[in-house]
């Protein structure tokens, strides 16, 4: 007698977000290139090329190509002079590589609540913390969560009012825009990771970009284990081994080619949704402002407090089918490692943990699989 086959695993499963090869095969012509000039590692042309390229696609003066969105957002703490006692302040709804590198630099985060409107640093709250902190605070680090947009002007102006570095943490919105800017590229220092999960993926690498050559050709130095200039290795200051690899970054070429491309898939998998889901009870998409072109990078919605369905429902109804969703964040001031630290603002970020759900948002989907989603998701409200 045959054994059943679980109905789990009679269906194709459907990722949150996997990584997707261009179809044209764009990737592979620079990795050969790497071959054959026998460029593997760990610089070479396509470091070069997929720094100026990237530069030039979100319309900034310089890049510095790592080894993934933390080291840059390390080394732009570093280049900020964030150093031991100093105050960092770090939007609360993010993923743990947002805060981790404050601690790498023995600096204070003090965590802060997001603006319902955009998911983001509240810039109600910011004002707050400097008004506690003064002088104390050395630098800002701001997410774009999802691929939306933080408040931006509003958060500047808080800034450059206090003299304080802005680090933007774009990871999650490689092609968003706010108010026609690219994120990443207003504050001072911007970070993009090609994490396997991100629009697009180098298999893991990050992106520190900014308009301060210097800055960026310090941080290349620092990445490359501060080896100076001499025959002997020799090294004046602390290095780190943070640099892309010539491969990995071939990989990066290949995909900022289709970047449009996914941007406009993921836009519309988040419409599909909207239109198939918005009018069940109780459920609400994260926020699109007028002035924000988010590149959708995850569809998220988020449940009522009244509403009888809680987000695991969700999930798992989802799971059984085969079909991969995640939890919003968890906020850093509600992580064991991060509890000690303070926290400034109200229950927004954790009301969108609560209650907010990471619908599957691969590029790869197709309408079948839209529908296939979607119909699990309405069948929880029959």
């Amino acid at each position: 007698m045959k054994n059943q086959v679980n109905n789990k695993t009679e269906k194709n499963r459907i990722y949150l977000s996997s990584p997707h090869m261009s179809e044209e095969g764009y990737e592979m012509e620079y990795i050969k290139e790497a071959f054959d000039t026998n460029w593997i590692a760990p610089l070479g042309a396509n470091v070069d090329g997929f720094e100026k390229e990237l530069a030039s696609y979100v319309e900034i003066g310089h890049a510095a190509a790592l080894s993934s969105g933390t080291a840059a957002i390390h080394m732009a703490l570093i280049a900020a002079g964030v150093g031991e006692g100093d105050i960092v302040l770090c939007q609360s709804l993010t993923f743990s590589a947002t805060a981790n590198p404050i601690i790498y630099q023995n600096a204070i985060p003090v965590f802060i609540d997001s603006d319902y409107k955009t998911w983001n640093m509240d810039p109600t709250a910011l004002e707050e913390a400097f008004e506690k902190y003064k002088d104390r605070v050395k630098a800002v680090i701001v997410v774009h969560l999802y691929g939306l947009s933080a408040d931006m002007d509003r958060i500047m102006e808080i800034c450059i009012k206090y003299n304080t570095v802005v680090i933007e943490d774009a990871a999650e919105s490689l092609g968003t825009t706010y108010k026609g800017k690219y994120t990443g590229t207003i504050g001072d220092y911007g970070i993009f990771s090609f994490n396997g999960n991100k629009i697009i993926t180098t298999s893991g690498g990050g992106m520190l970009v900014s308009n301060n050559e210097e800055s960026i050709s310090k941080v290349r130095f620092w990445a490359t284990q501060a080896r100076d200039k001499a025959r002997h290795y020799q090294h004046s200051q602390l290095g780190f081994n943070y640099r892309m690899s010539n491969i990995v970054a071939g990989i990066g070429r290949g995909q900022l080619k289709v970047l449009d491309e996914r941007i406009a898939k993921k836009k519309y998998i988040f419409e599909y949704y909207k239109r198939e889901l918005e009018g069940l009870e109780g459920i609400e998409f994260m926020h699109i402002n007028d002035w924000n072109k988010p590149n959708y990078w995850l569809s998220c919605v988020v449940l009522s407090n009244e509403s009888s369905l809680c987000p695991i429902d969700i999930m798992e109804a989802l799971e059984k089918e085969n079909i991969e969703s995640r939890p919003i964040w968890k906020p850093m001031h509600l992580q064991p490692f991060f509890q000690e630290y303070d926290y400034i603002g109200g229950d927004v970020c954790e009301r969108i943990f609560k209650n907010g759900v990471c619908l599957p948002s691969d590029t790869k989907m197709t309408d079948d699989d839209l529908d296939r989603v979607c119909g699990v998701v309405k069948g929880l409200w029959k």
